[in-house]
């Protein structure tokens, strides 16, 4: 394990992925505090106006400061993924670790479950949770941290899978150690950095499918900054020729989900072959 964290200090695509991943989280926890506008703040003399010195990113319709929704609303635009990713790799690890120790028609029955919960188009399960229990940001994380839980433990499961065979695993139990504390103390930790990269690259699909949600005008509403709201907001403002709105919470997402995306490709493949 040692060694292979080592030769994540020679990649430099994995150092400058993780930098900028990390930035934009320090970003998203701070950017209220440091936004030079509040986000909220209309002004109709400075509506649609372009990128200046005044205002970075440019104003919206209603004249608000563009960067400064940017910066807040990367908060909630990274709260939602994160819980969904937190949620859906615990959920998904533990149901792993469960199929994994036990085998046999357990295995066989999470397996099937999986299968069925794959079949299921993220997006729609939000939109119909959103549709009965209401519009807002509880719903749609619910529904897509179920929804994200078996492309996590499908991919832990065949790690653990292997974990489970090898003979350290069989002098556990010789030792006389409990199944729970030989999966908590010695098979967790093992399949620990697989679930990185997953939720990691789950991070970025989640930012996508949040923001989609929230888009369609059922998941983050107005006047809450959110970037997949901001993109839909910023759709009439376009055919006045205002792009700037729908441009930056735009570029703010597909810079987000490379970068993840990046990162968890990268740490997947050094991971992928852990022991």
């Amino acid at each position: 394990m040692r060694s292979t964290w080592q030769r994540s200090f020679g990649d430099p695509l994995l150092l400058v992925s993780a930098a900028l991943a990390t930035g934009l989280v320090v970003l998203a926890v701070i950017g209220p505090w440091i936004a030079p506008y509040d986000p909220a703040a209309t002004d109709v003399l400075a509506a649609s106006q372009g990128p200046s010195g005044t205002h970075l990113f440019g104003t919206d319709s209603l004249g608000r400061d563009i960067f400064s929704r940017a910066l807040t609303g990367a908060r909630l635009s990274f709260a939602g993924p994160g819980i969904i990713v937190l949620g859906s790799a615990g959920l998904g690890t533990l149901l792993a670790l469960a199929a994994a120790w036990h085998g046999g028609w357990v295995d066989r029955l999470l397996n099937r479950a999986l299968t069925l919960l794959f079949a299921i188009p993220g997006v729609l399960v939000a939109v119909i949770a959103a549709a009965v229990f209401g519009a807002g940001f509880w719903a749609p994380v619910l529904a897509l941290t179920l929804v994200y839980t078996p492309y996590v433990a499908r991919v832990v499961r065949s790690v653990a899978v292997r974990q489970r065979q090898l003979p350290y695993i069989e002098a556990l139990q010789l030792a006389g150690l409990s199944t729970w504390r030989i999966c908590a103390r010695h098979l967790l930790p093992n399949v620990a950095p697989i679930v990185l990269a997953q939720a990691t690259i789950g991070f970025g699909s989640a930012l996508v499918d949040f923001g989609a949600v929230s888009f369609l005008g059922l998941g983050i509403q107005p006047p809450e900054a959110e970037w997949g709201l901001m993109v839909a907001d910023g759709r009439s403002e376009v055919l006045d020729g205002a792009v700037q709105q729908s441009l930056a919470a735009g570029l703010c997402i597909i810079v987000t989900v490379v970068a993840f995306n990046v990162l968890g490709e990268r740490l997947t493949q050094r991971f992928g072959g852990t022991r």
